[in-house]
């Protein structure tokens, strides 16, 4: 079969990769054109636009590119038409997606499937109608997102998290590793390690990184190690560090999870590849005018929590430290109840299990193939 693809920033773009891999196990006949960027293009077929002529984010940024954007979604559409697949299948990124997917299903017979839900329930609730409209096929991530669409008569398949498959897979590939390989390699001291994730952004970094460093400055029986993020050169994080006694390790996130004693960790994916690792952690963001920023959150958005593990648990599994709860003193608290209560830890940890279970085992994009394949083969 024929499959049309649209991803339109990095992460799209390894989720798109993963999807195409396991449809292509299950299609020896798959053939794709896509929008999307490097991971995709590795499994083959043909890259009409890379996301990074795409990734406009922030009004201003849209506002000043509006032609090219505009011009963007008429190639899409053009080319979904002349590939003419079996389906079109989109990829998060809503703002362009669901242009793409309403001109292609009024004009069009082709089917129109969503791999990763955007976060309407967070905001733009109103979204949904034009999932209902235009959407054949919902493919979620998210466990909650079931229920979510069908207070709104919209039914969509959960299968399973890509994140579960990511983690599991580095467990099987990393077997023979040691901490005491990962401590040699890294040239750390044997001190028990606090992992630092703040954020893959430079303003991220810059605006948590320094209230993380002051908040574990005092735990001298512990050492402090960075997750470098990728594209982050060394010298930005040494800007913060200054004369603190801190190393950083790139490409290697999930060995620093799986030898840490605690994270401190911003929001966003992290935070759930943390709970996978089962590493208690505190949720750390800083924002500009924290008490509006708290009270938007409040009474505008339609969310009662900013990271994953929360989300997912329906309640407070890991403690939120942003906006007006953010401070030096509230994350070393915080801290302190990390490392050296062991009750705290121990429900943590519990949580995190329940948390698992939730989820489910590995193979998110096998399963997304499945349905796809078995789908379309239904619908002739």
């Amino acid at each position: 079969m024929k499959y049309f693809l649209v991803a339109g920033e990095a992460s799209g773009d390894l989720h798109g990769s993963n999807l195409m891999a396991a449809l292509k196990k299950q299609d020896a006949d798959a053939e794709f054109c896509f929008f999307g960027g490097d991971l995709m293009q590795a499994q083959g077929g043909r890259l009409v636009k890379h996301y990074r002529e795409m990734a406009f984010m922030g009004f201003i940024p849209v506002l000043l590119n509006l032609r090219t954007i505009l011009r963007n979604m008429k190639m899409c559409q053009e080319e979904v038409i002349r590939f003419q697949p079996d389906v079109l299948i989109l990829i998060d990124y809503p703002g362009f997606n669901l242009k793409v997917a309403k001109y292609i299903k009024t004009h069009t017979q082709i089917p129109v499937y969503y791999y990763i839900s955007p976060k309407v329930w967070a905001w733009k609730e109103y979204r949904v109608k034009s999932f209902k409209k235009y959407v054949d096929e919902m493919l979620s991530i998210l466990p909650f997102e079931v229920d979510f669409y069908k207070k709104h008569d919209y039914h969509i398949d959960y299968v399973g998290n890509p994140v579960v498959d990511a983690v599991a897979n580095f467990r099987e590939e990393n077997k023979g590793d040691t901490r005491d390989k990962f401590i040699s390699e890294n040239v750390l001291s044997d001190k028990p390690v606090i992992a630092l994730l703040a954020g893959s952004r430079q303003q991220e970094i810059k605006d948590n990184l320094p209230a993380m460093l002051e908040a574990i400055d005092g735990f001298g029986d512990y050492q402090a190690v960075i997750a470098g993020a990728p594209g982050i050169e060394p010298d930005y994080y040494k800007k913060y560090i200054g004369g603190k006694s801190c190393k950083i390790v790139f490409g290697q996130t999930y060995r620093l999870l799986q030898y840490a004693e605690a994270a401190l960790v911003t929001s966003g994916t992290a935070t759930l590849e943390t709970g996978l690792f089962r590493i208690p952690q505190v949720v750390c963001y800083k924002t500009p005018i924290p008490h509006i920023v708290y009270w938007v959150f409040k009474n505008l958005l339609h969310t009662k929590y900013i990271s994953l593990v929360n989300l997912i648990a329906d309640r407070v599994v890991v403690q939120e430290l942003f906006a007006k709860f953010f401070s030096v003193d509230t994350i070393k608290n915080e801290v302190n109840k990390l490392l050296d209560d062991t009750v705290y830890r121990n429900k943590m940890l519990a949580d995190y299990d329940e948390i698992i279970e939730i989820l489910g085992k590995p193979g998110a994009s096998g399963r997304a193939a499945g349905i796809i394949i078995e789908k379309l083969k239904r619908e002739g």
